[in-house]
């Protein structure tokens, strides 16, 4: 390519050199798998699986039909520059990337257009693989998967299946010696029924024993021990997207977290996962990794830990006598304090989980008539009980659970007509329904003790209810005024004494031990841990999700598939819509696609009986169930005998306790804080199940966590405050901006579609390259940091590059420039600190500041006349993890044959050329400067006050005085006090 009029620098680097740079080392890339990683046994074993291993990856992407915005790549790109360094630091790295491919958004677009969502769905991988290859991502391509994939389906129904054949055993012993309390197949648990070691439900087999249970009694006995069961659950039912959603998909303002649609507590048949058993082992494990604290605290407020008491309060009325609620409180010290009681709308002694019951005393089990002597502000203006709670359930159905739980929401509720027996001292507590209490939390029903608590104190206030004080202040324990608000503070117990206890001068714990102690000896309740984390809502009423490897029989029993019979996969079917909802309507319920294929749903097997006819389930799992163990078959991805083979596993994610990690796991693990509660507890408490059941050796899936920033970028608003696409706005010479002529206004905000502020890699591919797209987004701010996105400031990064080729190549020639001479000390001392700055910022991810030492280099070279070939091969072995192309390029036209990526990372040879040129050290005297010295910066100190003592400007100072005292900040400082 010679150089002509046209183009009389055909070798400088620009956009389309860089393009063909890139695409011609991608391709060897490619054919040559340079960065596939080795695994000790199996199709992918290698030499290299003998090498200290690292395996990182990124949080599971969905491939959006709208493909990648320059924000997303942010923690990809990361990820693949520590891949790069690790790799040259000689480790064999595992890194690659998968798909999370299920889920609502390619389901909303199939029952749009009537399109199998595998089409849109693998076309929107093919897009996002397409635009993370042009990136320069460095994966291992064999190891790539997508949830959809049916080997990967098959693993996923067959952890489906583990789960489902388990039970929690809580005397079981863990395998990490960490205490009590681990997974266990049902068969063991068969055995502990039968010789009574473990109690049966008394729903199921009132007083009977195990032999004296039929075989369906006694399956469903074990079906609710399981760790995957079908329950009657009240559900966050979205008829706008015509499925049900977990709570941690719903909004703080009680809509849907994905399209915003509003969302309604509905009673539907659902799997659930009992997550709530793993409860104490998610929140004190989180000590075993090494994760942000923010992190750590929000999963340990998800899980919510709370110690106290359950306590049982004898319910009476009409027509419920004999009946009871239990409470869990934290305070059992204040039970004496209890001056009415509240059960949430949806409790089993109010007629149970919506659609509301029959308006009638047997269905509401509450009295027909109100009881005499009820006080009119109890009754909400109703005639009789049974139309003040029918009508109050039917109220609360409506709202939202993050309305009822709102500290602003106003605190409404009407009594039951029943009465509740305190069981400290007999008083008669009047039982409310009040929709501030919800039944997925404690156990649906609370004591209510006003004078110290101010939600109960608000309500006391607004029905007319007694308020008692059990607690004052240590001081003066009645010097309290409880006509103004509850008292909250801590103290000793007051009036709170019975013929048997006495709490009364006691704190805080103390009382409460001695209130379970003798509740306890009572029978009137128990010590008691619970937590704020609910069991896992584990079905979905969709089509496009993995089927459960479940099918019923005419009994309505539930039986497991054989492994054998895996994958299921999804049948064909033409409307991908659920059969009877009405998205207007709150109180439709939800028919799943699946439904409409009877010949797939009515099925004969022989399951160990004989043939029979059996129906599958029709929901689908959720999109968590595929994200929740990939990284798993990252490892071992082509095994179809096993899960993961165990030396395969041990290799990548077993324990390492040489270097602090007892719980095994990935070693880094990037992704945003967003997904730090659903993902991260569901997959942990899958892998601590396969940990129990003994497939896996690390009791962790990640290890060390990263949550990197966002990328922000402007975004414009018309008149009618709608967002316009802010690629198609001017700016004005006034500083005003105009779209189509019409004045906007500018903010600022996280790129997305949303805002229609999005700028694509393809569009830095075009313009700039790769490389420098690379450069850019790792240079804008520190990792964790959000950084602002400013197109026009990526020019700078380009231009490093560009002196970076300039440096080795002729920009008309495209000969090497370079020179075969000995670096000047200087040039050596400057290689030798970067490769040392470097080397610690690559290690501890601080991407933006390598970069700045980079550049430091690059410019102290461009001022040499000829560069020398130590200086710039050691400068591009380090800019090769950041910018990969060029540097695989430069390194082959310095005449070497391999790649790069394998290469040792630069290394310093001679640690003298660390040492820091002479610093000079101010002498200070009575605390004003007298001298200055230039010194060695690892002078000794005592040599250091030597010099300073005989400095010319310290000696006239002080003439014939005698020195106090000689402070030394060896280097940099001394400071003299004279006696007087």
């Amino acid at each position: 390519m010679p150089a002509s009029a046209d183009n009389p620098t055909p070798y400088r680097y620009n956009a389309a050199l860089a393009e063909s740079i890139e695409l011609d080392w991608q391709r060897y890339w490619d054919e040559n798998g340079t960065f596939y990683a080795d695994n000790p046994v199996g199709p992918l074993a290698g030499e290299r699986s003998q090498r200290e291993k690292f395996f990182l990856l990124d949080m599971f992407p969905y491939p959006s039909g709208k493909g990648l915005h320059v924000g997303h790549p942010l923690g990809y790109l990361a990820t693949d520059v520590v891949a790069r360094f690790n790799r040259m630091q000689g480790k064999n790295v595992l890194y690659t990337m998968g798909y999370d491919a299920f889920g609502l958004p390619a389901e909303q677009y199939a029952v749009q257009t009537g399109q199998h969502p595998r089409i849109s769905t693998e076309a929107n991988i093919a897009n996002m693989r397409r635009q993370l290859h042009r990136m320069g991502m460095s994966h291992d391509p064999r190891r790539s998967i997508a949830t959809i994939d049916v080997d990967y389906v098959r693993w996923t129904q067959w952890i489906f299946l583990q789960v489902f054949n388990s039970w929690f055993d809580p005397q079981a012993p863990r395998r990490d010696g960490r205490g009590l309390g681990a997974a266990r197949p049902v068969s063991e648990l068969r055995q502990k029924l039968a010789n009574g070691e473990v109690e049966l439900p008394k729903d199921i087999a009132d007083s009977r024993s195990w032999d004296e249970l039929s075989a369906l009694e006694q399956s469903r006995v074990v079906d609710s021990f399981r760790l995957a069961y079908v329950a009657e659950v009240p559900v966050n039912w979205c008829p706008g997207l015509g499925t049900v959603l977990a709570n941690e998909e719903v909004t703080s303002d009680g809509r849907s977290e994905r399209g915003n649609f509003p969302v309604f507590k509905r009673n539907l048949r659902q799997w659930m996962m009992r997550i709530t058993a793993y409860g104490e082992r998610l929140a004190d494990d989180l000590d075993t990794v090494d994760w942000p604290d923010k992190v750590r605290s929000m999963q340990r407020n998800w899980i919510g830990r709370s110690e106290g008491a359950q306590v049982d309060f004898a319910v009476s009325g009409q027509g419920v006598d004999g009946g009871q609620i239990t409470v869990f409180t934290t305070r059992p010290d204040t039970l004496f304090g209890a001056t009415f009681t509240v059960v949430a709308p949806e409790h089993p002694l109010l007629g149970g989980t919506y659609p509301a019951a029959p308006d009638d005393a047997a269905a509401l089990k509450v009295p027909s008539a109100w009881p005499e002597g009820t006080r009119e502000e109890w009754k909400g203006g109703y005639a009789t009980p049974v139309e003040a709670v029918a009508a109050y359930r039917a109220q609360a159905a409506r709202a939202s659970e993050a309305d009822r739980t709102d500290a602003d929401h106003e605190k409404t509720g009407v009594f039951t007509g029943l009465w509740a027996t305190n069981p400290v001292n007999g008083k008669q507590l009047p039982l409310f329904i009040a929709d501030y209490v919800l039944m997925g939390y404690g156990t649906g029903a609370i004591m209510a003790v006003p004078a110290h608590d101010q939600r109960d104190w608000d309500f006391a206030r607004a029905f007319n209810l007694d308020i008692v004080q059990t607690i004052g202040p240590a001081k003066d324990p009645r010097g309290i005024n409880l006509d103004e608000k509850a008292y909250v503070g801590d103290g000793v117990a007051v009036d709170s004494a019975n013929a048997e206890v006495s709490l009364d001068g006691l704190g805080k714990e103390a009382a409460k031990a001695k209130m379970i102690a003798w509740l306890e000896e009572k029978g009137y309740g128990r010590g008691a841990i619970t937590y704020r984390l609910r069991d896992w809502l584990f079905s979905r009423q969709r089509y496009w999700g993995e089927p459960f490897p479940i099918v019923w029989d005419e009994e309505g029993g539930v039986h497991a598939l054989p492994e054998s019979m895996l994958p299921i996969e999804l049948p064909e079917v033409t409307n991908y819509s659920p059969t009877t909802y009405d998205p207007e309507d709150a109180s439709s319920s939800p028919e799943p696609p699946l439904g409409r294929a009877r010949e797939w749903v009515e099925v004969e097997l022989d399951l160990g009986d004989g043939p029979r006819v059996y129906y599958r389930e029709t929901n689908t799992m959720p999109q968590w169930a595929g994200s929740c163990w990939y990284e798993m078959r990252y490892i071992d991805p082509h095994n179809s005998q096993a899960l993961i083979d165990p030396a395969n596993e041990a290799y990548w994610m077993g324990p390492r306790p040489e270097v602090g990690n007892t719980s095994g796991g990935t070693d880094l693990y990037i992704g945003g804080v967003e997904h730090a509660v659903l993902h991260l507890l569901y997959s942990r408490f899958w892998h601590k199940v396969l940990f129990d059941l003994g497939f896996v050796s690390s009791s962790e899936p990640y290890h060390k966590l990263f949550n990197q920033g966002y990328v922000q970028a402007y975004a414009y608003k018309d008149k009618r405050d709608q967002y316009v696409p802010a690629d198609e706005v001017v700016e004005e010479e006034d500083g005003s901006f105009t779209w189509h002529g019409e004045p906007v206004k500018r903010e600022y905000g996280k790129m997305g579609k949303s805002l229609k502020n999005i700028v694509t890699p393809d569009d830095m591919y075009e313009a700039y390259g790769a490389d420098t797209f690379r450069v850019y987004e790792m240079s804008m701010a520190p990792l964790d940091m959000d950084r602002p996105w400013e197109t026009r400031a990526v020019v700078g990064s380009q231009r490093f590059l560009q002196r970076l080729w300039r440096n080795a190549i002729d920009e008309v020639t495209g000969e090497l420039v370079i020179s075969e001479d000995e670096p000047d000390l200087a040039t050596k001392k400057l290689v030798a600190r970067t490769i040392a700055g470097v080397t610690e910022d690559y290690a501890n991810m601080r991407l933006n500041t390598a970069i700045a030492k980079l550049i430091v280099l690059n410019n102290h070279l461009t001022s040499i006349k000829a560069v020398p070939r130590e200086a710039i091969e050691a400068l591009v072995l380090m800019v090769s993890p950041v910018a990969p192309h060029i540097a695989e390029e430069l390194w082959k036209r310095l005449g070497h044959e391999n790649s790069l990526a394998r290469e040792p990372f630069p290394t310093v040879s001679d640690a003298a050329l660390l040492k820091a040129d002479a610093v000079t050290c101010v002498i200070q005297v009575a605390g004003k400067v007298r001298d200055k010295l230039e010194v060695d910066p690892d002078i000794d100190p005592a040599e250091l006050e030597r010099l300073a003592l005989q400095a010319p400007g310290v000696k006239r100072t002080l003439g014939d005085s005698e020195i106090r005292k000689v402070i030394v900040r060896a280097p940099k400082l001394v400071s003299i006090v004279p006696a007087k």
